[in-house]
C-alpha cells in the first residue's frame, strides 16, 4: 500500500517516542486497490455519478434557499420562504443561532469552493459584503455565532485570498470579509466580561452584555462544549488580524475547563457555572454539551503548534477509553464516580467520535462505533436524535445533521476501503428518498414515521454536502489541496500554516500528569504497520463482529432456549435472588430444557440457565399514561382538553384524584433557563415554559423555587403534535429529582399554540392538569343500587336511604281489599318476602336501560 506522508510543521520531526506526534495527516494513494477488496471497490465513473448527484442536491438545497429565503438567515423547506426571527413562533435556544446576518450564505461560503462553484462563490462574497450587517439588536448564542458566522467569515477570507493569489479571480478583493470578521469578533467578545474568564452564552450584538439594553447577561451557566469551542476561530482571527486579544481569551476559557476538569478521574461535566466554574451537570460523555471541546484541544494543537493542547487532550482521551468507551458505545457517566453509567441512552452528536479518534491514529475503536451508528441508520434510515442501547429510538428527530456523513469520509481516508464510500452512498440515497421536498431539504421530525419538519439549518450546506462530496472526489479533482486546510467544527477551512505565523500564548501550560497511560499514540506518530497490521482487510475484520448489532439483515433462528452464562459461585445464591427480585427466575439447564444439546463443558461456579421469566417492560418500553391540560375558565368551560405527556419525576397526577388547578403564566425568560425575570408573579401560577436550552428538571428546580404550582413545558419544535409524534415520559437531569414536587405535563408545539392563544386572547385562563382517565365532564358509568322489598309498617313514614341505593318500599293491602289471605301474618310476611322481586339494576347516568339480575341473597334482613 502507497501512503503519501505530509508533515503539517517543517519545524518538528518525527523520530517514533522520541517527541511529541506532530500531527501528520495520512492519504491513501486511492488508485492503488486494497487486495481482497478488489470485488466491492466502486469505479471512478461510479464515484463520478455520485459525485454530480451530490452537486445536483446541493444545488437544489442552496438554490431553494436563494430563492425563497435570502437574506433571511434560514429556509423554510415546507413553507418555502425565510425565516426570519420575530416573525416565526419561537422555537427557543435553536432560534439564538439566527441573528439577523443571513447566516445560510456565510455558512456556506467556502462549501462553494470545495464544491468547484467559483463563480457562485464570488457572487456570494459580494452579497455578503453588500447585505450583511452584524449590528443588529438581536441576542445570539455565542457558541453558534462562533463556529457558523465567525467561521464562515474566516473561512471564505481564506479562500478569497487563495483565489486572489492565483491571478484568475477575485482580483478585487481586499480583505474585507478579514474585516467583518474581526468587527464580529470584536462583538462577541463582551461576553469574556466573567470573573471566571468562561463566556456567557449569549450576547447581544448591539449591546454586549452588561448593557441595561442588553436583554441578556443574567445566565449564570454555560456548556463545556460552548466555553470550549472557541480557540480555532479566535485564534485564527487573531493570527490572520494581527490582534492577539481574542486568541488570549479564548485559551483563557480552555484553561478554566481544565483546571475544574475531576482530578480523579480527569473527565469534565456537562454544564458549568460561568461565574464560579463550579459543574451544574456532572454527567461526562462525548456527545452533546462537551463533543467539540475534545474536538477542539486536539484540532488546536494541529492548527496551532502549541503541545500544550495535545498534552491535555492526551489526557481526557484516556479517561474517555478507560470510562466511557465500551465498545462500541459511548456512554455518559458520573464525572466523579465515571464507573456508573448515568443514563442508558446516546445522542447522535457523537457520530463526529469516530472521526476524531481517526486523527489521532487510534482506528480500532472508531472503526466499531462508526459500525454501530451505520446499523442504527439502516434501522432507522437516519440517526435519531438520541438513541438507546439496544438501540431503539429515544428522541426520533433528525435535523439532518453531518455528523455521521464526517466521520464517514475520515474513516474512508485513513483506510481507503470502499466500504465506506457504500456507506456515505447511503447517506446520499436517504436524504434524496427521505429528506427532499420541492424547496430544499426538510429535517425529519420522527424517524419512526417520517414527518417532516420545517427546517433546514445551515450547518447542512455547510458541512453534510462539503463531507460527503470530498468522500468521492480525487485530490486532483477538488480546487485546493485539502491536506494544508483544518476543519473546524462547522468544517470551515482553516490553513494550518498559521502555527508558523506566530508563537504559542505565553503561560499556556499544562502541569505534568504522572498517573496519565500512555498508547502507541500518545507521542508517535501513526504507521501504516499499526493502522493495517498486516492485515488488507483489517477494518472488516473488525466490523464484522457488529454487522448484527441491531438486529437488521439477520435471519431469525428461534431457539427454545435463551442461554445465558453468570459467574454464580457454589454459594452463589444472593446473585440469584437478586435477579428473583427483578422478576427473573433462572433454573439450571438441565432441569429447564431436557433434550437440549449441551453446546459447552461444565465449569465450576458457571451455570447455564434458561430465562424462564423475563422483566415484562425495560424502562425504554415503559407505558406512557397520557395526561391532559383541561381548560376549564369562560369561554372554554373544560371544552379545550390537550393530550400532555408525563415526566419521570414531580407530582404523579395519576394519584391525583381532582388533579391540579390553576391559572397560566408564561415564564419570563420563556426558557426558565437562568434568573426568572417574573418570579413574584408567578407565585401560586401554573408556569408556561418552552422546552430546549437547559434540562426538564432544571427549569422545574427554578420554578418550584419561584413558588409556581405546576409547569407545561410547550415543545419548540414547530408543528409537533401529539397526533404524529408518540408520547414519552420526561426525564431526569442525572441526579436525583426526589426534591421536585410539583406537576409537571409537556405538550406538544400544536397544542402548545392552543393554549398561548387562548391566553394570548383572555388575560385569565385556568386548567387542570390531571389523568386523562379523569377527565372533567367525561361520561362515566355509575352503578345505581335499587333493591324491591315489602316495607315495615314502622319503615313506611320513615323513608332512610342510603348513598345511590333506593329503597321501593311496597305496602299491604288495606283491610277491605277484595282477595283476603287467611293464612297468619307471620306466614303471609315470610311467603311476601320469599316471592318478592329483589334485583341489582345499573343505569349509566346517560339514561341506558338498566340491566337485572336476581339478588342471590333473600335472607329477610333490615338494610344496613
Amino acid at each position: 500500500m502507497q501512503m503519501e506522508i505530509r508533515k503539517v510543521r517543517d519545524s518538528f520531526t518525527c523520530r517514533g517516542f522520541e517527541m511529541l506526534l506532530p500531527i501528520l495527516l495520512i492519504v491513501i494513494n486511492l488508485s492503488h486497490r486494497v487486495p481482497g477488496l478488489e470485488d466491492h471497490a466502486m469505479s471512478s465513473d461510479e464515484k463520478s455519478k455520485i459525485r454530480d448527484q451530490i452537486l445536483e442536491m446541493f444545488d437544489h438545497a442552496y438554490g431553494s434557499y436563494m430563492k425563497y429565503a435570502y437574506p433571511a438567515d434560514e429556509l423554510m423547506p415546507l413553507s418555502c420562504k425565510g425565516r426570519v426571527r420575530g416573525l416565526e413562533p419561537n422555537r427557543g435556544d435553536i432560534d439564538d443561532a439566527l441573528g439577523k446576518f443571513s447566516l445560510t450564505l456565510i455558512d456556506t461560503l467556502d462549501t462553494l469552493v470545495v464544491l468547484n462553484k467559483l463563480n457562485e462563490f464570488e457572487d456570494a462574497v459580494k452579497k455578503t459584503l453588500r447585505d450583511v450587517r452584524l449590528d443588529n439588536d438581536i441576542v445570539v448564542s455565542v457558541f453558534e455565532t462562533n463556529i457558523r458566522v465567525l467561521g464562515g467569515l474566516l473561512g471564505a477570507h481564506v479562500m478569497s485570498e487563495l483565489l486572489r493569489q492565483r491571478g484568475e479571480r477575485m482580483q478585487w478583493y481586499r480583505d474585507e470579509l478579514l474585516h467583518m470578521a474581526k468587527d464580529l469578533g470584536q462583538r462577541l467578545l463582551p461576553a469574556f466580561n466573567t470573573t471566571s474568564g468562561l463566556p456567557y452564552p449569549r450576547v447581544n450584538l448591539r449591546y454586549g452584555v452588561l448593557d441595561p439594553l442588553s436583554r441578556t447577561g443574567t445566565e449564570t451557566d454555560t456548556c463545556t462544549a460552548c466555553a470550549g469551542t472557541m480557540i480555532l476561530e479566535f485564534a485564527a482571527l487573531s493570527r490572520l488580524s494581527g490582534d492577539s486579544v481574542f486568541e488570549e481569551h479564548a485559551r483563557k476559557a480552555l484553561d478554566v475547563l481544565w483546571e475544574k476538569r475531576q482530578r480523579g478521574s480527569d473527565l469534565v461535566g456537562t454544564v458549568i457555572n460561568i461565574h464560579n466554574g463550579d459543574w451544574v451537570r456532572r454527567d461526562s460523555g462525548v456527545g452533546a454539551g462537551i463533543d467539540s471541546y475534545y474536538e477542539y484541544l486536539m484540532k488546536a494543537y494541529i492548527l496551532l503548534g502549541d503541545n500544550v493542547y495535545l498534552e491535555r487532550f492526551n489526557t481526557h482521551y484516556s479517561a474517555i477509553m478507560k470510562y466511557i468507551s465500551q465498545p462500541p458505545l459511548l456512554l455518559n457517566v458520573h464525572m466523579h464516580n465515571p464507573t456508573v453509567n448515568v443514563r442508558s441512552w446516546m445522542d447522535s452528536l457523537l457520530a463526529f467520535f469516530p472521526g476524531l479518534q481517526v486523527l489521532r491514529g487510534d482506528l480500532k475503536p472508531a472503526i466499531e462505533t462508526h459500525e454501530m451508528l451505520y446499523q442504527v441508520t439502516k434501522q432507522h434510515k437516519f440517526l435519531p436524535e438520541a438513541f438507546t442501547t439496544e438501540f431503539r429510538v429515544h428522541w426520533g428527530q433528525h435535523p439532518l445533521r453531518p455528523e455521521f456523513a464526517e466521520s464517514t469520509y475520515f474513516l474512508y481516508k485513513a483506510t481507503g476501503d470502499p466500504y465506506y464510500l457504500k456507506v456515505g452512498q447511503s447517506i446520499v440515497e436517504k436524504l434524496n428518498a427521505h429528506a427532499r421536498v420541492p424547496c430544499g431539504f426538510a429535517a425529519v421530525q420522527d424517524v419512526r414515521t417520517g414527518t417532516h419538519e420545517d427546517r433546514m439549518d445551515s450547518f447542512f450546506l455547510a458541512e453534510m454536502f462539503k463531507y460527503l462530496y470530498l468522500l468521492f472526489s480525487e485530490k486532483s479533482e477538488l480546487p485546493l489541496d485539502i491536506d494544508n486546510y483544518i476543519f473546524t467544527t462547522e468544517a470551515h477551512l482553516l490553513p494550518m500554516s498559521l502555527s508558523t505565523t506566530q508563537a504559542p500564548c505565553q503561560g499556556n501550560h499544562t502541569e505534568q500528569l504522572s498517573n496519565v497511560g500512555e498508547d502507541l499514540f500518545t507521542h508517535s506518530c501513526p504507521s501504516t504497520q499499526t493502522l493495517f497490521p498486516n492485515n488488507p482487510s483489517y477494518a472488516k475484520s473488525i466490523r464484522d463482529g457488529y454487522k448484527y448489532l441491531t438486529g437488521v439483515g439477520r435471519a431469525y433462528h428461534p431457539s427454545p432456549v435463551r442461554g445465558i452464562e453468570l459467574p454464580l459461585h457454589d454459594t452463589g445464591l444472593e446473585p440469584v435472588e437478586f435477579l428473583k427480585s427483578m422478576g427473573i427466575t433462572l433454573t439450571p439447564l438441565n432441569e429447564a430444557a431436557v433434550g437440549i444439546k449441551d453446546t459447552g463443558a461444565q465449569e465450576k461456579g458457571v451455570y447455564r440457565v434458561k430465562l424462564v421469566a423475563e422483566v415484562t417492560q425495560t424502562a425504554e418500553e415503559e407505558e406512557v399514561v397520557p395526561l391532559i391540560v383541561q381548560v376549564i375558565s369562560p369561554p372554554f368551560l373544560g371544552r379545550m382538553v390537550l393530550t400532555a405527556g408525563p415526566a419521570k419525576f414531580g407530582m404523579d397526577l395519576t394519584k391525583q384524584e381532582h388533579g391540579v388547578k390553576g391559572s397560566i403564566m408564561k415564564s419570563k425568560p420563556y426558557t426558565a433557563c437562568g434568573f426568572i425575570e417574573n418570579a413574584v408573579a408567578l407565585r401560586g401560577h401554573i408556569a408556561l415554559v418552552l422546552r430546549g436550552d437547559c434540562m426538564f428538571a432544571a427549569k422545574a428546580r427554578r420554578l418550584q423555587e419561584a413558588g409556581v404550582t405546576g409547569v407545561i413545558f410547550i415543545d419548540h419544535r414547530e408543528g409537533s403534535s401529539s397526533e404524529e409524534t408518540p408520547l414519552f415520559q420526561m426525564v431526569g437531569d442525572g441526579v436525583s429529582t426526589d426534591d421536585i414536587t410539583i406537576p409537571l405535563v409537556f405538550l406538544f408545539s400544536r397544542e402548545g399554540t392552543e393554549l398561548t392563544s387562548a391566553l394570548d386572547q383572555h388575560a385569565n385562563v385556568d386548567v387542570l392538569l390531571l389523568s386523562k382517565e379523569r377527565q372533567l365532564g367525561k361520561e362515566k358509568t355509575e352503578k345505581l343500587n335499587i333493591k324491591f322489598r315489602l316495607a315495615k309498617e314502622e319503615e313506611v313514614e320513615e323513608g332512610v336511604w342510603d348513598g345511590t341505593t333506593f329503597h321501593l318500599l311496597l305496602e299491604r293491602g288495606n283491610k277491605g281489599t277484595d282477595t283476603k289471605d287467611k293464612r297468619k301474618p307471620e306466614e303471609q310476611e315470610e311467603e311476601a318476602q320469599r316471592s318478592a322481586v329483589s334485583e341489582h339494576c345499573s343505569a349509566s347516568q346517560a339514561g341506558s336501560q338498566p340491566a337485572c339480575r336476581p339478588e342471590p341473597n333473600l335472607e329477610p334482613k333490615a338494610d344496613p
